[in-house]
């Protein structure tokens, strides 16, 4: 009887849970006027709010967006486990002047409020002329640094440590320098913890609609969450479906990522949890 009940709360507390999405379905094929109805699908589904929907920016199709958005996404991937790894790596296992005092400053970094440094990042990098590029974004990765890199490099420490120094011994025996040590052994034995960085990062730059918008401002260079700023500005009448049928679209890459490499998302939390 518990069991049942139990299976039952879960059921009905499922489906408040999934309403929202449902309800967000169905109102990406409506048009505006059936969108006061209380029916979550309308009875003729109007697909073509997402095939207006791509093309509703004057001049540019989603297809540019998303291409920018993906490009953008790479080089932040590239630069993001380049740099954490290696700072990781270091911090994990060797030793140098002032270990304790550089480990303790970068958690300092990692209790900072992000919106502090909401200006003076932006000045620096007008100063720089990199305002309207992607560098801003790019550039503070590779020196780990970025939005999480702090938090990146922390989980791979911890979960590096974990990783028995036997086997450091044993590769230095047989002639392998520390660079080797890590691309032979440890970066192979962290795959779950660097799995687990890739999705955050990917999810959180993906979402970053506040630092694309602060230093992107041609529409050549707008990723998919300033492109749905602009269907949401760009028309007089709003077409409240279109504008649904692409906000649906562009959470489809982050879905689906965390889909499929969940299972190692998963792994590298638990592991990381347990060697930590």
């Amino acid at each position: 009887m518990k069991l049942a009940i139990r299976h039952i709360f879960m059921i009905l507390f499922s489906a408040v849970m999934v309403y929202p999405v449902l309800w967000w379905v169905g109102a990406s094929l409506k048009t505006n006027s059936e969108l006061s109805s209380p029916n979550i699908f309308p009875a003729s589904p109007n697909w073509s709010n997402f095939s207006k929907g791509w093309n509703s920016v004057p001049g540019h199709s989603f297809s540019d967006f998303y291409l920018n958005t993906f490009g953008l996404e790479l080089a932040v991937l590239i630069a993001t486990l380049a740099s954490c790894t290696l700072v990781a790596f270091g911090f994990a296992r060797l030793d140098f002047p002032l270990k304790g005092f550089w480990f303790s400053l970068l958690m300092l970094t990692l209790m900072m409020p992000g919106q502090v440094l909401i200006i003076p990042q932006y000045a620096l990098f007008y100063q720089l002329g990199w305002v309207n590029t992607y560098l801003p974004f790019i550039v503070p990765h590779l020196l780990a640094s970025g939005a999480g890199g702090t938090f990146f490099v922390f989980l791979l420490i911890q979960f590096i440590r974990g990783i028995p120094r036997e086997l450091d011994e044993s590769a230095k025996i047989d002639g392998c320098s520390w660079f080797g040590i890590f691309r032979r052994i440890v970066l192979p034995l962290t795959k779950p913890a660097i799995v687990t960085v890739m999705i955050f990062c990917f999810l959180w730059n993906w979402d970053d609609f506040l630092g694309h918008l602060l230093y992107l401002n041609s529409v050549d260079k707008y990723t998919v969450g300033l492109a749905l700023r602009m269907i949401n500005d760009s028309q007089s009448a709003q077409q409240w479906g279109q504008l649904l049928a692409m906000s649906l679209v562009s959470i489809l890459p982050a879905t689906l990522v965390f889909m499929f490499l969940q299972k190692y998302f998963v792994e590298g939390i638990a592991t990381t949890g347990i060697k930590g």
